[in-house]
């Protein structure tokens, strides 16, 4: 049975989605893409709801640098070796897409890790806003790119 609740932030709603075993989802609400909510899925806090949303009013408090929450968001096993990679982008650092792909250990995997990023269904914890162009600039995020530019800023990766 996967839980979800809405929760306010500094960074807008945020939509938190956790099975029995860890965190399924995570979503700014910004209206770019919300928290996918499938029919099956009953609305209320868990443990697990709860423990992220306090982890990430940390963060967004400039107090937390690290995420500490048992993840168990789906994916393949590319997808998953992908986020395993952006969660050792450590804060305040970026990587763009080649040093993603050369992480895992495919470096022609350029365009499929862009996916895989883009796929990310843990928002802020598992993090794909960390991952920019390779000359620099700010690419995709489903929360938009002023979302991105935010988070960055917050870390110091982007002066504001």
């Amino acid at each position: 049975m996967i839980s979800y609740e809405i929760y306010p932030s500094a960074f807008g709603e945020l939509g938190i989605a956790a099975s029995e075993t860890g965190l399924v989802g995570i979503d700014l609400q910004t209206g770019k893409r919300p928290l996918p909510v499938r029919r099956e899925w009953r609305r209320g806090a868990t443990a697990f709801t709860d423990q992220a949303a306090a982890q990430l009013q940390a963060y967004f408090s400039g107090a937390l640098k690290a995420f500490d929450l048992p993840l168990a968001a789906t994916g393949t096993p590319f997808q998953q070796s992908v986020w395993r990679a952006l969660c050792a982008i450590p804060y305040g650092e970026t990587r763009n897409y080649r040093q993603l792909a050369e992480a895992i250990g495919n470096p022609k995997a350029v365009r499929a890790v862009a996916r895989a990023n883009g796929a990310n269904p843990l928002s802020v914890v598992v993090p794909c806003h960390r991952v920019i162009g390779s000359d620099g600039t700010l690419t995709g995020y489903a929360g938009g790119l002023e979302m991105k530019a935010r988070l960055l800023v917050l870390e110091g990766a982007l002066i504001g």
